[in-house]
């Protein structure tokens, strides 16, 4: 999830650029980098850290041109440096590139073009993209085919700009899938690219959004659509009136709703490039794993903090199940004070979105004083917890700008599955049927994630009849046991309602003496292998007057004349049921926070990145 933005016009493009990323910075803060026209040269400034670094570097070394375009960059492959900072710039000197997106193939593609004696210059997948288009410049000397031909080379989600020297009158953008937005925005004179509409709308309203495999070349006087292959498109323009500030959260009201939205594009992007679903296997490449040291693993230990650790809850399950390898979970801020029994035969796993958490490095400073094996899975690329493990897996989610994770819970939960598979597969313990429809079954996951999110005006309907609620208990068991825990956290969490989670055959042993009228319970009854035991605690807790609110599978009648209400949710396989069992409590949540009046985003006494003990 990376900001870009490009201008063609009569004006010097620089501070226009500047000013856009600016406004996409929460889109990504790892690096940022800008490349101007200047006198028939590209010229190529970036930075790592902040967009501030870059404008202090410009401020020293003005460069200035009327074409132009930039990136501020969330960072999935290489970490963020100046050296794998955006834009790209290829062999020659005279193509130049920005991208959104992961190149599933870039491995393959940068192998072929090493052979063919092409330079890196980065440890990104993006400079494939602008090395490839020289390659076919070589042949056509046409920047449109060239970009065309490349596209057509690419696996995977992009969007892609780029302009050439000996072409200087336009800009060339792409989108292809789902990768983020690429506008277009029409002036007089001039006119504009952007990943997204705030860093634009300062210079017009008049827009133009690309669809899937479409491309648009650019130049001063015209946007001319049309889609990858070919045809020509008439462009549909639209006339934006939102302001600046409003535009960062699009139509959403919270970041945390518009990240919950997020899920479907998050959830695809932590797929690309690690699954094969023609060949049915895994690729964790960054996890620097051989089949002899797979073998050598006699246990996991996994290790993390408040959301993360629910998301390791499923994890443990996910391992024994299916790489069949014993495991545990340790909540990270007790780690090192257990006397933990591990040695060089143990995986400690640490889960972290921010990379920082202070005592979950903690945990794996004291692991790798034991001499154990230290992976991490993280969603901020160069944070300590990667630098410091054997081995990662990037979640891949972009920036999660709302305290209360959402995205970055389900898409650990989908590692999780894919590195039980990968490790199974490595070690043997799985026959080559089950691993194929293991694998297949990820397939599924993005589009069942949307159709919850289809679902949320039911969930808010719920939602008011809850939001004066004083207390909630949560109930699940087996592989959706965490997923009661994650829900009632996300209550707590923002709308400040007490919220316990048990797991449901513990009910009758203590908190059934609270359920009355005014304790709503909320329990995951879906059609898992432990779907007749939830029967049986809804049967209980209705049987004491309780309201009973359950996350149910499409279509199943049982239930809903069971209960109170209901929140649908698709059939899934029930290893993957957590991803998209959780979706409607990560809803239901904000909901009523949000019909509660609080601050969503930024809930009392918490903090996006814990880095005290």
């Amino acid at each position: 999830m990376c900001g870009i933005v490009g201008y063609i016009g009569d004006k010097n493009a620089t501070p226009i650029i500047m000013n856009g990323l600016k406004k996409l910075e929460y889109r990504g803060y790892d690096s940022a980098g800008i490349a101007i026209l200047s006198n028939g040269k590209i010229e190529v400034q970036r930075n790592a850290g902040k967009l501030s670094n870059l404008e202090a570097h410009l401020l020293e070394k003005p460069i200035s041109g009327s074409v132009g375009i930039g990136h501020t960059r969330w960072a999935t492959h290489g970490e963020p440096s100046a050296r794998n900072a955006h834009p790209h710039v290829g062999s020659t000197g005279e193509v130049v590139v920005v991208h959104n997106g992961i190149v599933e193939n870039f491995i393959e593609l940068k192998e072929e073009l090493i052979a063919e004696g092409v330079v890196f210059n980065s440890e990104t997948d993006t400079e494939t993209i602008v090395h490839l288009i020289e390659k076919h410049l070589s042949v056509t000397n046409d920047l449109e085919k060239a970009v065309r031909k490349t596209i057509d080379s690419l696996k995977g989600a992009h969007g892609i700009v780029v302009f050439y020297v000996k072409e200087p009158d336009k800009i060339i953008a792409a989108r292809i899938g789902n990768a983020g937005g690429v506008v277009i925005g029409l002036g007089e004179g001039e006119n504009f690219i952007a990943s997204d509409i705030p860093a634009i709308l300062e210079h017009t309203r008049r827009l133009v959004f690309l669809e899937s495999r479409q491309m648009a070349v650019v130049s001063r006087t015209a946007a001319n659509i049309t889609t990858i292959e070919g045809k020509i498109i008439e462009p549909q323009v639209s006339s934006v009136a939102w302001d600046p500030v409003s535009a960062e959260k699009g139509e959403y009201r919270h970041f945390m709703q518009k990240e919950i939205h997020e899920q479907v594009r998050s959830l695809t992007d932590t797929l690309a490039g690690r699954v094969d679903f023609e060949e049915g296997t895994i690729r964790l490449p960054q996890l620097n794993l051989t089949k002899e040291k797979a073998k050598s693993i006699k246990n996991i230990v996994l290790t993390a903090c408040g959301t993360a650790s629910n998301a390791g809850m499923v994890g443990r399950i996910l391992l024994e199940r299916i790489a069949k390898i014993p495991s545990a979970l340790e909540i990270s801020s007790e780690f090192r004070y257990s006397e933990p029994l591990i040695d060089e035969n143990t995986v400690i796993l640490a889960i972290s979105q921010s990379g920082e958490t202070a005592d979950t490095l903690a945990a794996m400073e004291e692991a790798r004083k034991r001499g154990a094996t230290t992976w991490s899975i993280v969603n901020a690329i160069g944070s300590q917890a990667m630098r410091i493990a054997d081995g990662y897996i990037s979640m891949q989610t972009g920036p999660e700008i709302g305290v209360a994770s959402t995205k970055a819970f389900t898409a650990p939960l989908v590692d999780l599955y894919m590195l039980a598979i990968y490790l199974a597969d490595l070690r043997g313990t799985l026959n080559a049927g089950d691993r194929k429809r293991y694998v297949e079954d990820l397939r599924l996951v993005p589009e069942l994630a949307g159709r919850c999110l289809d679902r949320e005006d039911e969930v808010e309907a719920t939602a008011l009849l809850l939001k004066d609620s004083r207390d909630m208990l949560y109930l699940g068991r087996g592989i959706n046991m965490p997923i009661a825990y994650e829900g009632a956290l996300k209550l707590k969490e923002i709308s400040y309602i007490h919220a316990e989670a048990y797991p449901a055959g513990e009910m009758k042993h203590g908190p059934i003496a609270l359920i009355d009228k005014n304790m709503p319970v909320l329990a995951i009854a879906t059609r898992d292998p432990w779907y007749e035991k939830m029967i049986s605690q809804i049967e209980q807790a209705k049987a004491r007057g309780g309201i009973v609110i359950a996350v149910a599978t499409e279509g199943d009648q049982r239930v809903a004349d069971l209960v109170d209400q209901v929140l649908w949710v698709p059939e899934t396989p029930w290893m993957l049921s957590p991803v998209i069992n959780v979706i409607p409590l990560q809803i239901l949540a904000y909901h009523i926070a949000s019909m509660r009046g609080l601050d969503v985003d930024q809930p009392r006494n918490l903090a996006k990145s814990v880095t005290v003990e």
